[in-house]
């Protein structure tokens, strides 16, 4: 049963989504942010790229707005950041069919792999590492290679969240999949706060556009 919340925002953000691909867009820059991971498994290292989008959520103030959209099989907020909005997904396919679900949502709201978010998981990164990563290949990712096989494109900016490679390879589907450890979950609060930092400074660089100087 979904929460009240979800509920009531429900049949707006499904006006609000069928509304964009009939209308012009609004004044704004728009951009479409996807956490991926694996619906059910909030708490696993795997899945951090939908803890950041809580906290970014959070940070834009509609964490009680997500609502579920069964074009795309995913749960959406829309936020607005200056006069750009931003359109928040978090799949509800598994990891490997990410790609589905933010492909959808991308046609449906008019975006271009250009303006396309993914924010993942990265193995050889330490956890407290960050990187924004502007395109490329998916290194491994079955999650970024969904995305870029259902988009037809490698152009999408990614933020990459370390969660540390274990030492031995056959304990990595373990670790992938395996809950943080208490340890690190005191490391993870200032970490998503620094990732919603990231995005957000790096969204409001691109909606300002080129400068307009010489």
């Amino acid at each position: 049963m979904q929460p009240p919340g979800l509920l009531r925002a429900g049949p707006w953000l499904s006006w609000a989504v069928s509304r964009c691909g009939l209308e012009p867009r609004p004044p704004g820059k728009r951009w479409l942010v996807a956490g991926l991971g694996n619906p059910g498994m909030p708490r696993t290292r795997h899945s951090v790229g939908m803890a950041v989008l809580g906290q970014l959520a959070r940070r834009l103030g509609v964490a009680e707005s997500w609502a579920r959209d069964r074009r795309c099989a995913a749960d959406l907020a829309l936020a607005s950041l200056g006069d750009a909005q931003l359109v928040l997904l978090r799949p509800r396919r598994l990891m490997n069919a990410n790609g589905r679900s933010v492909a959808r949502a991308a046609e449906l709201f008019g975006l271009t792999a250009e303006e396309v978010y993914l924010v993942h998981d990265e193995l050889d990164k330490p956890l407290g590492k960050l990187a924004l990563k502007l395109g490329g290949s998916a290194r491994g990712h079955n999650g970024v290679r969904s995305c870029i096989s259902c988009l037809n494109s490698n152009a999408m900016p990614r933020l990459r969240v370390g969660i540390g490679r274990p030492p031995h390879p056959d304990a990595v589907q373990a670790h992938v999949l395996g809950c943080f450890s208490p340890t690190e979950q005191e490391l993870l609060p200032p970490l998503l706060e620094r990732a919603a930092d990231l995005l957000l400074d790096h969204i409001r660089e691109r909606s300002r556009g080129p400068s307009s100087g010489p």
